[in-house]
Parts: structure tokens; C-alpha cells; sequence
């Protein structure tokens, strides 16, 4: 193991979007009991802090590849892709609209079920652009694609994200 090794790498996976969630966490576990601090206390406290950026290491890769979105977004960034998210880029009008209208929708929904309904179709919404991101990245290899994708599915999130604070708030 390297230090520097990307991710996937590091827990010896394919770079694929698509993961088996069990395997990952399996390897985590084993990365982790190679690396705990604890391991390493009879070598000094030297040794103890090269254990911990290790472990630090190994725990933060864990949670970019457990997050489907920081997965695709990591995948992207490998390919000389990265998405900016603060970057402001001109999306298709089509989902501009979009954007529009389920901000509108969520201001304006006076009950739980309104805000129920809108976050079902948001759902869908993040379904579908997590599977054309995941089909971009490991069927077609077009990061490019893939990082236009992305930038919609983390409007869909943050917009589910502002949904469930509604919801939190009238149905509290």
C-alpha cells in the first residue's frame, strides 16, 4: 500500500462506479485492523503517527466510495474531469426549467404531502441520473458525459436535502 495510491487503489478495487457495498465495507474492516494506532503502540510514538495518517487515510477513502455521488464525482476527477461544484456552468435549458419549478413547488406546498410527493419525483430523478452517471463511467468510459451529469445530480441533491428540511420543519 502507498500513502498516495487513489482510492480504489488503496482497498485493491477496480475504478468503477458500480461496487459491492459488503466488499468494500469488508476491506475497510481489514484495512483498518492493519493500520489502527493501536497496533503500533509497542514501535513508538513515531510509528503511532504514521499509523494514524494511515488510518485517517484509509477512513476517508472509505467514505468517497461508499457515497455514490462522491464515488462518480472521484471517478471523474481520476479522468482529468473534476466537477467544480460551485462552478456555475450553463446546464440545458430543459433542466434550468426544471430547477425552476421544484424550487417553486417546494415553496408553495402548504402540507407534508405535497412536500411527500415532490420529494418521490426528485427521487426518481436522482435514480435516473445516478444510473446514466454509472453508465457514462463504466460502460461507455466517458468521464466527460459523466461530469455534465453530475453537476445535475448535485442540484437534485442538494434540492432533496432542502425537501427534507421541509418536511422536518411542518411535520414537526
Amino acid at each position: 500500500m502507498k500513502l498516495d495510491s487513489d482510492d480504489f487503489a488503496l482497498f485493491g478495487l477496480p475504478r468503477r462506479f458500480a461496487l459491492d457495498a459488503a466488499a468494500l465495507a469488508e476491506r475497510w474492516r481489514a484495512l483498518q485492523s492493519e493500520v489502527h494506532p493501536d497496533r503500533f503502540t509497542v514501535e513508538g510514538a513515531a510509528a503511532q503517527r504514521v499509523a494514524m495518517q494511515w488510518a485517517v487515510r484509509v477512513n476517508e477513502a472509505y467514505r468517497r466510495l461508499k457515497d455514490p455521488l462522491a464515488r462518480a464525482l472521484y471517478l471523474c476527477e481520476l479522468a482529468g474531469q473534476a466537477v467544480d461544484p460551485h462552478d456555475r456552468q450553463a446546464m440545458p435549458a430543459a433542466m434550468l426549467m426544471r430547477q425552476i419549478e421544484w424550487r417553486e413547488q417546494l415553496e408553495q406546498a402548504a402540507s407534508a404531502d405535497a412536500v411527500h410527493a415532490l420529494d418521490g419525483a426528485v427521487q426518481v430523478e436522482i435514480a435516473s441520473a445516478q444510473a446514466a452517471v454509472a453508465a457514462d463511467l463504466d460502460q461507455h468510459a466517458d468521464a466527460a458525459a459523466a461530469a455534465a451529469r453530475l453537476r445535475e445530480w448535485m442540484f437534485l441533491a442538494r434540492l432533496r436535502e432542502d425537501v427534507e428540511r421541509r418536511l422536518e420543519r411542518l411535520e414537526a
